[in-house]
């Protein structure tokens, strides 16, 4: 499987009804692009930042992911329904557009968006943000990345919502198996930088540093996780085990699991409805 299917598959086109629904919500929005979060070796890494009509001060930082592969392209693919959806509930969003896999990997593609989470927080002010009532959030890849800046020890992020998120890449599906042990992983084995020759425990560590639930902790924010129980994909072991670390570490937390949801638009756009309402409860209230 190339990345260009994993990514179809992973943001497929929402019906008409939804995108003529969508449609109308943007009225009065305005949008800040091009925005600079980070400047390494030449390499400017940027966001858009929407703003609603009628904002209520929060702000969700949104990583614009598949596959770990991110563009500008993908603003005008499926990153229009999700905004539409939260400026019309009034939230301000941060979209935020990593390095692409495999030029950079994905522990590199950590480290950018959790300097743009920061970014977003010492910066909320001017866009009319409380800093205090900022959520990330994503779907798939963009789901995991969330989990990975809300799992940093500084982590200035009031709570996460997750879609269908990898969470535990050394133990993909069951115990022991490391997710590019899944054929059809394969070919995120650049990407996650590991060496094929490397004695296994080696692999395996490098799964567990790029794993969310290796960072949990009692400090971890408010946590949602959105996932179908039909994903061929990302398996809802990954939702299951994450929900399960979350409880033992005594987090605030949800487990949403969409019946007959796969990787797919069944599963994202609920996701994206209850992330929403998570946002409302944990960042307005």
């Amino acid at each position: 499987m190339t990345n260009s299917r994993y990514n179809s598959r992973m943001f497929r086109p929402l019906p008409l009804v939804l995108l003529s629904f969508f449609a109308t919500l943007a009225a009065g929005q305005t949008r800040v692009q091009d925005v600079i979060y980070l400047k390494v070796g030449g390499t400017a890494f940027t966001m858009d930042v929407v703003k609603p009509a009628k904002p209520n001060k929060a702000a969700v930082v949104f990583m614009v992911s598949g596959g770990w592969t991110s563009d500008h392209s993908m603003f005008k693919t499926f990153m229009p329904d999700i905004e539409k959806a939260f400026v019309e509930a009034g939230f301000t969003v941060f979209e935020v557009v990593h390095g692409a896999q495999p030029r950079f990997k994905v522990a590199d593609i950590v480290e950018e968006v959790r300097t743009a989470a920061r970014f977003a927080h010492a910066h909320a002010a001017e866009y009319g943000v409380d800093a205090n009532r900022i959520g990330v959030s994503g779907i798939s890849s963009g789901g995991h990345l969330s989990l990975m800046i809300a799992g940093m020890s500084d982590c200035p992020m009031k709570a996460v919502a997750a879609i269908a998120p990898p969470t535990d890449l050394g133990n993909w599906g069951k115990q022991g198996l490391v997710l590019t042990d899944n054929p059809q992983m394969a070919m995120f084995v650049p990407a996650l930088g590991f060496d094929p020759t490397a004695p296994r425990s080696t692999i395996e560590a490098v799964a567990k540093q790029l794993s969310p639930i290796t960072d949990i902790t009692s400090k971890f924010p408010p946590t949602l996780i959105v996932h179908g129980d039909a994903d061929v994909i990302v398996p809802l072991q990954q939702a299951l085990a994450m929900d399960q670390a979350l409880t033992k570490a005594g987090v605030e937390h949800k487990l949403e699991v969409i019946p007959g949801g796969g990787h797919d638009e069944k599963t994202f756009f609920p996701g994206v409805m209850k992330a929403i309402q998570w946002f409302k409860d944990k960042l307005l209230k």
